[in-house]
């Protein structure tokens, strides 16, 4: 026989957190092995266990925000190798971003809602644990839509955008470091965290320099 996947459940909720227990143990394959009402007692569990699955919800105590999902960015980081099912209410943008972006494969976002559908909610544990990825049909309308409303600008600091800024003027980094008092090579660690968050990556064709200011141009240089 196989063995089962042993996973490990976070959700606050009682009633729903044995439901998911139960539906899991019954979809073959799957071993429930701790269920977890918190982020802090979950991170625990996936130390103890090191489970081939997580099902996180979204939003846990204390403050029913993000625990749920910092914690299974964690488990991401920390666990390579465990896949991780995010359940939750809403699409949070920001976060199903990053856990997308955190690795390719085993991963998967679903909204609750899916939950009703157990044959679906089965596969979809079936896919991530294999090394899939599983994502909700409104995740992935939500996160196209955010994509292209985007700003690049916005992933810059104010001190980054200061830099650019001044690059558009036309100043060489000496005379950056001089305008805004900052040593040499302040400027040259801030405008290379300027061509990573732009995703200008060194090329032997194009400048940059030139590219980044084009960009500063381009997506309104007057923003604050």
């Amino acid at each position: 026989m196989t063995t089962p996947v042993q996973v490990v459940l976070a959700e606050d909720s009682a009633l729903l957190r044995e439901g998911l227990v139960r539906l899991i143990g019954e979809g073959g394959g799957f071993e429930v092995v701790e269920a977890c009402p918190d982020a802090v007692s979950f991170l625990d569990a996936v130390e103890r266990h090191r489970p081939g699955l997580v099902v996180v919800d979204v939003r846990m105590p204390p403050t029913f925000t993000s625990e749920g999902i910092v914690a299974a960015l964690t488990v991401r980081e920390r666990y390579p190798d465990t896949a991780v099912l995010v359940l939750s209410q809403y699409v949070e943008e920001q976060y199903a971003t990053e856990l997308v972006a955190s690795r390719a494969g085993g991963i998967g976002y679903l909204l609750k809602d899916r939950v009703a559908d157990t044959s679906d909610f089965i596969t979809a544990l079936h896919a991530v644990s294999g090394g899939g990825t599983v994502l909700d049909p409104e995740v992935v309308l939500q996160l196209l839509s955010r994509a292209r409303n985007t700003d690049p600008l916005e992933r810059l600091t104010p001190r980054e955008r200061e830099v650019l800024g001044l690059m558009a003027e036309g100043r060489t980094n000496a005379a950056i470091a001089q305008s805004l008092f900052i040593g040499a090579g302040a400027v040259e660690k801030n405008v290379s965290s300027i061509f990573t968050k732009l995703d200008l990556p060194p090329t032997d064709q194009d400048h940059r320099r030139v590219l980044a200011v084009l960009r500063w141009l381009d997506h309104g240089s007057t923003k604050e």
